[in-house]
């Protein structure tokens, strides 16, 4: 309970409900999470600075409260025009499906990792909280983070993953369990078929650590966030519930799909990007994965695969959409984000 008092204390919440950064939603969902007294926040892998920096004053313009600027923290794969050319030829049928030319330029937002950039626009920005997926950045970079004011949190999806966190300075530690949508924050290891699930790895890793734990995975209510804190975590992040906001923004196609999901109906795949997360089971996911040793590494799965998207979306279809979610999706409801953040704290403990 303590861990708990502490993390809330330390952010400046009210309540230890944290919004899970998602990339597509922006700064308005992460704004009226905020000012519900929960932390919101804003996936910034892939913004420019100055998409970051006009999010930002979104936020700001709706509430003074804390917010997490979360950035991913993945080595950049070498290029291997094998696999690139491997994986294009699995598309192929698909581009001739929908008449679009395997040789015209793609342009799409690039999943870039943590770098001095933005490090100084921490720095300019300065958040109350910062957060990190797939590790932490070089000691050099985190430095600046932490002089910038900012709290640092991460992902862990083991105990070996949470002790190196704890080792290398973060003021808590996100348990992301195997029910979790997005991908995994998978580190020090590719063994994602072996990930544990939210409630083995919350009490593990708040035995094995000393600073604050974040439970995340399968939680979308009162009761999910009671049993979170009774295994010892100090804060839960939600991230599928919220995507049934309204401030979330996300597509028709996305949001009839969430609305109908039931818990047999997510799926790990690396087809959509390169690297492991779980989704909701399209076509895309179907048919060519769900695991596929011929997808290029992360994110260079994305980019072939972003005509075949923009296309069947056009149409009304997701099924070249990543439509990541969590095994809870059917638990989740249409409601406010305010709305929902209280309700989430009906189960924190008095």
């Amino acid at each position: 309970m303590a861990e708990r008092t502490n993390l809330a204390a330390a952010i400046g919440i009210a309540v230890p409900i944290i919004q899970a950064p998602m990339v597509g939603p922006k700064g308005r969902l992460a704004a009226a999470v905020s000012a519900a007294g929960g932390l919101g926040s804003l996936a910034c892998a892939a913004l420019t600075p100055d998409q970051i920096r006009a999010e930002v004053a979104q936020i700001r313009r709706e509430t003074d409260a804390p917010f997490n600027l979360n950035f991913f923290c993945h080595e950049p794969p070498a290029p291997d025009a094998g696999r690139e050319a491997a994986w294009r030829a699995a598309l192929a049928p698909y581009y001739e499906e929908f008449g679009l030319d395997p040789a015209a330029p793609v342009s799409m937002a690039n999943r870039a990792p943590f770098d001095a950039v933005m490090a100084d626009l921490v720095a300019e920005l300065r958040p109350r909280v910062v957060s990190f997926h797939f590790g932490l950045p070089a000691a050099p970079l985190l430095r600046r983070v932490r002089e910038a004011g900012c709290l640092i949190l991460s992902s862990a999806t083991t105990v070996r993953e949470a002790r190196w966190l704890a080792e290398h300075g973060v003021d808590a530690v996100i348990a992301q369990g195997a029910e979790a949508g997005g991908h995994r924050g998978l580190f020090l290891s590719e063994a994602h078929a072996s990930q544990v699930g939210t409630i083995a790895l919350v009490p593990q890793i708040a035995d094995a650590v000393d600073v604050p734990v974040v439970a995340a995975g399968g939680i979308a209510d009162p009761r999910g966030v009671a049993a979170a804190f009774a295994l010892g975590a100090g804060a839960v992040q939600v991230g599928t519930a919220y995507l049934r906001c309204p401030e979330a923004g996300i597509s028709e196609p996305f949001r009839a799909a969430l609305a109908t999901a039931r818990d047999e109906d997510t799926v790990l795949t690396n087809v959509l990007t390169g690297r492991p997360a779980r989704g909701l089971l399209t076509r895309a996911v179907r048919e060519l994965g769900p695991i596929s040793a011929a997808a290029p590494a992360f994110p260079g799965a994305a980019m072939a695969l972003q005509p075949l998207r923009l296309a069947a979306e056009a149409q009304g279809s997701g099924d070249f959409s990543p439509l990541w979610s969590g095994q809870a999706a059917a638990l989740a409801r249409d409601c406010s984000a305010a709305d929902l953040t209280r309700l989430l704290a009906r189960g924190v403990p008095a």
